[in-house]
C-alpha cells in the first residue's frame, strides 16, 4: 500500500477516528494530533506491510500515540501517581483510554465532532479550515490551495481553533436537544461556505474548484445519514448536487466560463439532478427553509430543457419566498434576475437601482454586472458598457473578469 492508499483510508476514516479519540481522551487537539502521527507512522509502514484493518490499524495506533501523550504531560503525574497507589482505580482509567469503538457511538461521536469543529466561539474562516480538517480529513496543504491563501495561515487558523476549543472549555458532546437546531444552522452555514467557494470561486484564476465543491458534498451526506429528519440538511444536500450537476458545462475545454444559455445541457450530471431531486423531496414535507428553497430554484432550472423554457415566474415567486425567511441583498438582486427573465428589463432595474440607492452590497461585482446586462436589454448601450467594465474591475476571479470585459468590449 503506497501514499494514495494511507491518504484514501484517511479521507473515509478520519471524522471517526478523531471523533473516538477525543471521546476517549476528553481532549480534542490531543485527539486530532494523535490521529496525524498514526497517519505519518502509516506513510512509512504501510508500503513494507499491508495492514489486514487498515482502519483498525489506524484507530489502534492513533489511541497509542494518545495514551503516550498523556503519559508524557507533567499536568497528569500527580493524577498517575494516584492510580499506580490504589490500584482499584486503574483498571477503570485504562479501560476508559483502550476500549475499542463502540459502533453504535460512532454517528454521535461523528455527528458531535461536526458540532465541536463549526462551534459559535470560531470565528469564519476557523470554522470552514478545522471542518475540512478534522472532519473532511484534508491536510492544510489542500485546503490552502482551494482557497488561495498561505499554508502557514491555514495552519494558524487551525492551531488557534484548536486552543480556542481548549481555553472555551467546549465539550466533546451533542448539544441539547434545545440547542441543536440552532447549532445545526452553524454547521450547515460551513458547509455551504465551503460549497460556495468551491462552485464558483472568488478569486484566482479557475471559476470551479471542483474538489472543494465535492468535499462539502461528501460531509453533507455525511450529515444527512446522521440527521435525516432534518429538512434543511436534506434541502442544502439538493442544492449541492442540483448546483453541481451542471458542473461539466459550465466551462470549456481552456477552464473559460460558459453562461447558462450557451451550455451544453447533455452535458449535464443527470444522476447528481436524480439525486438532488430526491433529497430535495425528503426536505418537502415539512416546508421548505432557506436550502431547501434555493434547491427549489436549482430544481426549476436543472427541469427545463432550456433557458426560455424555464418557469421564470415560479423562480421569482420562490425568490420572494426565500427573501421572506431568509432576506439578503444577494437574493434580491438574484430576484431581479429572474423578474427580468419573466417580466422584462425594466421593472428589474428598478429593483437594483434601489439596491444601489441603499448600498446594500458596497464593492460587489455582481450589482454592476446584472445592471450592465439589464441596461444592455433595455438598449443602453454606454451605460451597459460602463457598468460591465466597472464590474470587471471590481470581479478577483481572472475567469469571470475576462467574460465581463468580453461582454463590455461587443457593446462597443
Amino acid at each position: 500500500m503506497g501514499t494514495a492508499d494511507v491518504e484514501a483510508v484517511w479521507r473515509i476514516e478520519s471524522a471517526r477516528i478523531i471523533a473516538a479519540l477525543t471521546r476517549f481522551t476528553g481532549d480534542f487537539g490531543l485527539a486530532e494530533d494523535a490521529a496525524q502521527e498514526a497517519v505519518a507512522e502509516a506513510l512509512v509502514s504501510w508500503p513494507r506491510t499491508s495492514p489486514a484493518d487498515p482502519a483498525g490499524w489506524l484507530m489502534t495506533t492513533a489511541r497509542r500515540r494518545a495514551i503516550d501523550a498523556i503519559r508524557r504531560r507533567a499536568a497528569l503525574r500527580d493524577r498517575y501517581a494516584l492510580l499506580a497507589a490504589d490500584p482499584a482505580l486503574a483498571p477503570a482509567r485504562d479501560s476508559a483510554v483502550d476500549e475499542e469503538v463502540d459502533p453504535d457511538r460512532i454517528d454521535d461521536d461523528v455527528l458531535a465532532l461536526m458540532f465541536v469543529s463549526c462551534h459559535p466561539v470560531l470565528s469564519a474562516e476557523a470554522r470552514v479550515a478545522l471542518t475540512l480538517r478534522v472532519v473532511g480529513g484534508l491536510t492544510t496543504e489542500q485546503i490552502a490551495r482551494a482557497f488561495l491563501v498561505p499554508v502557514p495561515t491555514v495552519q494558524a487558523r487551525i492551531t488557534r481553533a484548536k486552543k480556542t476549543i481548549a481555553a472555551a472549555g467546549v465539550p466533546f458532546e451533542l448539544p441539547p436537544s434545545d440547542e441543536r437546531r440552532e447549532r445545526l444552522g452553524g454547521v450547515l452555514s460551513v458547509l455551504y461556505v465551503i460549497f460556495t467557494e468551491g462552485s464558483t470561486a472568488t478569486s484566482g484564476d479557475r471559476l470551479l474548484r471542483p474538489d472543494l465543491a465535492y468535499e462539502a458534498i461528501r460531509l453533507a451526506r455525511k450529515l444527512a445519514a446522521l440527521q435525516p429528519k432534518e429538512p434543511e440538511v436534506h434541502g442544502l444536500l439538493a442544492l449541492c448536487e442540483l448546483t453541481a450537476a451542471r458542473f461539466p458545462a459550465r466551462t470549456g475545454q481552456d477552464g473559460s466560463p460558459i453562461l447558462l444559455e450557451d451550455q451544453d445541457r447533455r452535458r449535464w450530471d443527470y444522476s447528481a439532478i436524480r439525486r438532488g431531486l430526491a433529497e430535495l423531496a425528503k426536505a418537502s414535507p415539512r416546508g421548505l427553509g432557506p436550502y431547501g428553497l434555493q434547491a427549489a430554484i436549482a430544481a426549476a432550472h436543472a427541469s427545463a430543457p432550456s433557458v426560455e423554457a424555464t418557469d421564470w415566474d415560479r423562480i421569482v415567486l420562490l425568490y420572494e419566498a426565500l427573501n421572506r425567511v431568509a432576506p439578503s441583498p444577494v437574493v434580491e438582486l438574484n430576484r431581479a434576475v429572474a423578474i427580468a427573465m419573466a417580466s422584462g428589463p425594466a421593472q428589474a432595474l428598478a429593483i437594483v437601482d434601489e439596491l444601489i440607492a441603499s448600498n446594500r452590497l458596497p464593492g460587489s461585482h455582481l450589482v454592476p454586472t446584472v445592471r450592465g446586462e439589464l441596461l444592455a436589454r433595455l438598449g443602453r448601450q454606454p451605460e451597459a458598457r460602463a457598468e460591465l467594465e466597472l464590474a470587471a474591475r471590481l470581479c478577483a476571479n481572472q475567469r469571470e473578469r475576462s467574460v465581463l470585459l468580453h461582454k463590455a468590449a461587443t457593446l462597443g
